[in-house]
C-alpha cells in the first residue's frame, strides 16, 4: 500500500500530547490524519488533516470516524471496545487489536493475564467494590496486608486512580468502584522497556529506563536513559518485556513498567499499549523515536534503530501547585540557553495543579551531568498562571 502523499488516511482515537507528538512524524512521512477528541481545544487540532470533536466512549461516534479511515490507532485506552470490536470484523486494521486492549484496559484483567501467563507480577486481590474491600480488610480475610496500593480497575491515569492505603481511615473516601488491592513492593528501581512490534512479527526494544516518581503525586518526575543498572538486570528486563509483548500479540508500541527489587528480580507493574511518557526522551536521543516506531509498526513498515544516540533525561512539566488557569511557562527562555535542553510544550491552554503541561529533554555524552542539568531545569522552569 502507498502511505506516502497519498489517499490513505490514519485515523487516531484521542487527541492529547501524544497524539500531537505522533502527528510530527506523520507529517515528515506526508500521511493524512484524521483524529478524534472530545476537547475542541485539543492539543492534535492543529497538526491533523482532520479534527472530529466527539465522546471516545460512545459507540456511534468511534465507529463512524472509524469508517472513515484506513488503519486506527489510538493515544488513548480509554475508548469503546464495541465500536473497535465491530469495525475490526468489519476489516478494518486496528493496531494495538481491540483483544490486546481488552486485556489491558482493564486493570484487574491485565493483573489476571500476567498470572495466567506466567509473567512475574506482586500478588494482588481483585474486589467488586470498595464495600468488599472495606469487609476483608475488617475481617482480616485479605492476604494482601497493610500497607498496600489500591488501583481502581479502570479510568485510571497518571498516578489517579492509585493509592497507597497505609490504615482503614484511607480507605473511607476511596470511590465505590471496582478494585485491586496490591502487595506493597520493595523495590531498588522503578524500570520501563518499551517494545516495538509489527503486524508481521518484527520486534524490537528500546533500552531500558529508570523512572524517578514524584513522591506526592505519584507522577514521574525524570526518565532516565540508559538506566543506571548492571547490565544482566537491564538484560532481564528487556527479555521479561519481550515475553509480555509476545503473549498479548501487541502490534504498535507497549511500554512495560517495572520494580526491581533489592534481590534483583523484574516485576511487572502494568503496561500501556501506545506511545508512553517513558519514551518521550526517543525524540531527541534516539536513532529512531517511539513516535515514528509506532507509526512504521502499525503501517507494517521496517522498524527503526531503537538505539540511543546519546544519554537522555525527560523531566515532566506539571502545573505548579496553587495555580489554576491560562498557562505561563516562567523562565522557558532561560533553559532554552542551555545546551542539550529542548521543551515540548503540548498545547493545553489551562494549567491546573500537576497537570501534564510539556516536557524537557537533556541530552548529554555524560549521563550524570544530563541528570545535574535536568535538576537545573527542574527548579527554573515553573508552569504557572
Amino acid at each position: 500500500m502507498n502511505y506516502f502523499s497519498s489517499n490513505f488516511k490514519l485515523g487516531i482515537l484521542g487527541g492529547g500530547q501524544l497524539g500531537k507528538m505522533l502527528l510530527s512524524d506523520t507529517r515528515k512521512f506526508d500521511i493524512q490524519t484524521y483524529v478524534l477528541d472530545p476537547s475542541d481545544e485539543a492539543p492534535c487540532k492543529i497538526a491533523c488533516n482532520k479534527f472530529f470533536q466527539g465522546d471516545l466512549m460512545d459507540f456511534q461516534t468511534v465507529y463512524d470516524f472509524g469508517k472513515q479511515v484506513d488503519v486506527l490507532t489510538f493515544e488513548i485506552e480509554l475508548v469503546n471496545l464495541d465500536a473497535l470490536e465491530k469495525l475490526e470484523n468489519e476489516g478494518l486494521k486496528i493496531y494495538p487489536s481491540p483483544k490486546t486492549l481488552k486485556l489491558i484496559q482493564n486493570k484487574g484483567i491485565q493483573k489476571e493475564f500476567y498470572i495466567q501467563n506466567n509473567i512475574p507480577t506482586s500478588k494482588f486481590e481483585k474486589y467488586s467494590n470498595l464495600v468488599n474491600l472495606k469487609t476483608a480488610i475488617v475481617n482480616q480475610q485479605s492476604t494482601i496486608k497493610l500497607p498496600f496500593v489500591w488501583k481502581c480497575t479502570e479510568f485510571g491515569y497518571d498516578g489517579n486512580g492509585v493509592k497507597i492505603i497505609r490504615s482503614l481511615e484511607d480507605v473511607e473516601n476511596l470511590p465505590n468502584v471496582e478494585c485491586i488491592a496490591e502487595e506493597m513492593v520493595e523495590f531498588k528501581n522503578e524500570l520501563a522497556v518499551i517494545v516495538c512490534r509489527s503486524p508481521s512479527g518484527e520486534i524490537k526494544t528500546y533500552p531500558v529506563v529508570e523512572m524517578e516518581f514524584h513522591p506526592e503525586a505519584n507522577q514521574v518526575e525524570y526518565v532516565i536513559c540508559p538506566a543506571r543498572i548492571d547490565d544482566k538486570v537491564a538484560l532481564k528486563a528487556r527479555e521479561i518485556a519481550l515475553d509480555v509483548s509476545e503473549k498479548f500479540n501487541h502490534v504498535g508500541l507497549l511500554a512495560v513498567e517495572m520494580f526491581q527489587t533489592y534481590d534483583d528480580e523484574i516485576l511487572v507493574n502494568e503496561v500501556a499499549p501506545r506511545p508512553h511518557n517513558s519514551g518521550h526522551y526517543s525524540i531527541e536521543a534516539s536513532y529512531t523515536s517511539q513516535f515514528e516506531n509506532h507509526l512504521r509498526a502499525i503501517l507494517d513498515l521496517p522498524l527503526g534503530n531503537t538505539a540511543s544516540k546519546v544519554a537522555g533525561i525527560m523531566v515532566n512539566l506539571v502545573g505548579e501547585e496553587g495555580f489554576s488557569g491560562d498557562v505561563i511557562y516562567e523562565k522557558i527562555e532561560k533553559i532554552i540557553s542551555w545546551n542539550g535542553v529542548t521543551p515540548h510544550i503540548y498545547g493545553k491552554k489551562q494549567t491546573r495543579p500537576f497537570r501534564k503541561m510539556g516536557h524537557v529533554t537533556i541530552v548529554n555524552e555524560d549521563i550524570n551531568e544530563a541528570r545535574r542539568i535536568a535538576e537545573d531545569v527542574k527548579n527554573t522552569i515553573r508552569v504557572i498562571s
